[in-house]
C-alpha cells in the first residue's frame, strides 16, 4: 500500500496562514469532505456532511436572489435614466408643433420605441386644418373613444396599460401599422372641463410591453406629460 507524499514546507505555510485560500474555493473544498467521507468508510453517516451541503445549497440559492435583485436594480436605473433624459427633452420645446414632433423624433428614440402618438377627444371634425398641421403625431377621436379603447369593455381604465397588439388601430397608427406589435398606452387627465387624452408608445418587439411589466417609471412619464400638455392647452 502506497504512502502519500507529505505536504511541502513551503505550501504547508501558505495553508496556515491564509486557510481562507481553501475555504473560498468550492472545488477544493468538495475535495476535502469527500476525502473525509471515504476515510469514514461507507457505513457511517456524516451529519457535518449532509449540513454543509444543506448549507452549500442554501448560498447558491441565495446568490442567485442576490444577482436577481442586482441586475433588476440596474436595469430599473437604467430605465429611470431613459424616462428623465426624455422628459429634459420634452420639456426644450418653445412651440406646441416642436413639442409634437419632438415626440415621434428624439424623444421616441430616447425611450427606444418605434412610435409615439398623441391620441385627444374632440367634438370637431377630424379634417379641421389645424390638427391636420400638426402632423401624424397626432390623432383625434369621438368623446369616449379612449376609454374604450384602453378597456376593450373588460374592466376600467388605468393609468398605465401595456399589451401586446393583434390588429394596430388605424386611427391610431395611421395607415399600414401592421409592424406595431405592442404598446404602452398613458391615459391623460388634461384637467377640468376638458376631454381626456391618451399617450400611446407603439414598438415592433411584441415582447416590449406586455402585461405584469412595472408601470411606476411609465406613471411618472404620463404624469409629467400632462401637466405639460395643460400648459400647452391653456
Amino acid at each position: 500500500m502506497s504512502i502519500p507524499a507529505p505536504i511541502g514546507t513551503d505550501l504547508r505555510d501558505k495553508i496556515m496562514t491564509q486557510p481562507e485560500l481553501i475555504l473560498d474555493d468550492q472545488e477544493l473544498m468538495h475535495a476535502l469532505i469527500a476525502a473525509n467521507d471515504k476515510s469514514m468508510g461507507a457505513n457511517i453517516v456524516d451529519m457535518r456532511g449532509l449540513a454543509m451541503e444543506r448549507l452549500e445549497a442554501r448560498l447558491d440559492r441565495l446568490e442567485e436572489t442576490h444577482r436577481s435583485v442586482i441586475a433588476a436594480a440596474y436595469e430599473n436605473l437604467a430605465g429611470m435614466n431613459l424616462i428623465h433624459k426624455a422628459i429634459l427633452r420634452m420639456l426644450d420645446p418653445a412651440d406646441f408643433a416642436d413639442f409634437l414632433k419632438d415626440l415621434d423624433g428624439e424623444v421616441a428614440e430616447i425611450l427606444r420605441v418605434d412610435c409615439v402618438r398623441l391620441v385627444l377627444e374632440t367634438v370637431q371634425a377630424d379634417d379641421n386644418p389645424a390638427v391636420q398641421k400638426l402632423g401624424a403625431v397626432l390623432a383625434t377621436a369621438e368623446p369616449g373613444f379612449i376609454d374604450s379603447y384602453l378597456t376593450q369593455s373588460r374592466d376600467l381604465a388605468r393609468p398605465v396599460t401595456l399589451r401586446q397588439v393583434q390588429e394596430p388601430d388605424v386611427r391610431i397608427y395611421g395607415e399600414n401599422p401592421f409592424w406595431i406589435r405592442s404598446e404602452a398606452c398613458l391615459r391623460l387627465d388634461l384637467g377640468e372641463g376638458r376631454l381626456p387624452g391618451m399617450l400611446v408608445m407603439g414598438a415592433e418587439d411584441p415582447h416590449q410591453f406586455k402585461p405584469g411589466q412595472g408601470t411606476d417609471l411609465l406613471a411618472f412619464f404620463g404624469g409629467v406629460f400632462e401637466r405639460a400638455m395643460r400648459r400647452w392647452l391653456s
